[in-house]
């Protein structure tokens, strides 16, 4: 495959298949499992927090770790990066079985058992995700190229959200946790036969250099990456907040019955996977950035109302979930693009991949422990407790998951305006 040919559907299939079980794995995680500890164990909002916040700083701050093994497997083979993925697959799985089904008893143990599994869990699912997003960087292409790669991942990862959005409601946590086992092990048999990445200019085929050991820093020498990282940081903790509280959003301030909660994190999902399409026909005409701009701002635009929903308003939360997840498109598909172009700007293709995208992912952990590990203490100690009707613990909820990122969210927009176009457009009239 050559970077100026379109990929044909076949090949992004095959790389992009293994997005869906890491986003099936990553629901779970990050939005069902906060709830299910709580109201099935009854462990403590305060509690799970600390340990949510533990386990994923942990998780972040391995990632650049993590990243540095990636450029060391592509360094010395493509079969050591899936072998290594393998033995990565199987521990994910486990590990997932085990946070949602814990054989410790006792307060303590449990909370013990939760730390240990989602540190293990955490660590495979980290390594697997960011030798898949490296290995797609290393495809290389333009803008729409890198734009078409990243969405083949991120529309399977949209699929795979929305079976795990459903499945639990519907079938049961057996049966997600299987499905999850399956596609897990078809995404990397697919991945195995994916286009393959090719060598940086001037490596010698079959003989392995190990990256310099400053490579690990080497990204954040670099200020176009710097200026991009604090926008996806911004924007990422302004989507982690509404992430980690939906579901005690629907359950308490909307109040609606068990049976609807998979129909709004599906519809979310679902639209969002529709518009992919539709953004990668607008990075066309106006690029990446201000594409992302756009999608940054009807995210605001349409979430903000949220904060005047209340028990009872199903539809209308129903119709912000369908355009929010239009806006979320942008957020799937650009910023890996966008961190692509700054590799392959910098010069530092198929060789940095690794030590980029384990920052990137750094960011992105560090975004979910705040937010798990602030959100939920806050909202404690600001009179919310799951579960209840009072007005004041009603109102908190609302502020915390609507106003709060919606700020976030015009903060990031106006980084990525004043951080990232503004540069560019300085470069180019240069």
């Amino acid at each position: 495959m050559t970077t100026t040919t379109p990929m044909r559907a076949g090949h992004g299939l095959a790389y992009g298949l293994l997005g869906l079980p890491l986003a099936f794995v990553a629901l779970p995680l990050y939005v069902l499992l906060p709830n299910h500890y709580a109201r099935e164990f009854g462990m403590p909002l305060a509690t799970l927090g600390a340990v949510l916040l533990a386990a994923r700083l942990f998780d972040a701050f391995i990632d650049p770790l993590l990243g540095r093994l990636a450029d060391y497997l592509f360094g010395r083979s493509v079969r050591s990066v899936l072998a290594v993925g393998a033995v990565s697959a199987t521990v994910l799985a486990l590990g997932l079985t085990s946070l949602f089904f814990p054989l410790a008893r006792g307060a303590d143990a449990l909370v013990a058992w939760a730390l240990v599994a989602l540190l293990i869990t955490y660590t495979a699912y980290s390594q697997l995700s960011i030798a898949h997003q490296s290995w797609g960087a290393r495809l290389g292409g333009d803008e729409l190229q890198r734009s078409r790669i990243v969405a083949w991942r991120e529309g399977a990862a949209l699929m795979g959200v929305v079976l795990a959005s459903v499945l639990p409601a519907l079938l049961g946590l057996p049966v997600m946790l299987s499905v999850f086992a399956l596609a897990l092990l078809l995404g990397w048999w697919c991945w195995a036969r994916a286009p393959r990445p090719t060598g940086h200019a001037g490596a010698v085929a079959g003989v392995y250099r190990p990256p310099h050991r400053a490579s690990l820093w080497r990204p954040w020498g670099r200020p176009a990456f710097r200026r991009l990282l604090v926008v996806f940081m911004l924007n990422g903790i302004a989507s982690a907040i509404p992430a980690t509280l939906v579901l005690f959003f629907i359950q308490d301030r909307l109040q609606a019955p068990p049976a609807q909660e998979p129909m709004f994190l599906a519809v979310y999902f679902v639209c969002a996977a529709l518009s992919i399409p539709l953004w990668l026909r607008a990075v066309a005409r106006w690029g990446l950035a201000r594409t992302w701009l756009a999608g940054m701002l009807l995210a605001i635009a349409v979430f903000v109302w949220t904060a005047f929903l209340g028990r009872g308003d199903m539809l209308p939360f129903l119709v912000v979930c369908a355009l929010s997840g239009v806006a979320l498109g942008t957020d799937l598909a650009l910023p890996s693009a966008l961190l692509a172009g700054v590799i392959a700007a910098e010069g530092d293709s198929g060789q940095h991949e690794g030590a980029y995208f384990g920052w990137w992912n750094f960011a992105t952990k560090l975004n979910l422990a705040l937010a798990a590990g602030l959100a939920l203490p806050l909202l404690g100690w600001w009179g919310y407790t799951p579960g209840t009707r009072s007005e004041a613990g009603l109102q908190t909820l609302g502020w915390a998951y609507a106003v709060l990122p919606c700020a976030l969210k015009l903060l990031a927009a106006g980084a990525l305006y004043g951080l990232v176009l503004r540069p560019a457009r300085g470069v180019a009239s240069a």
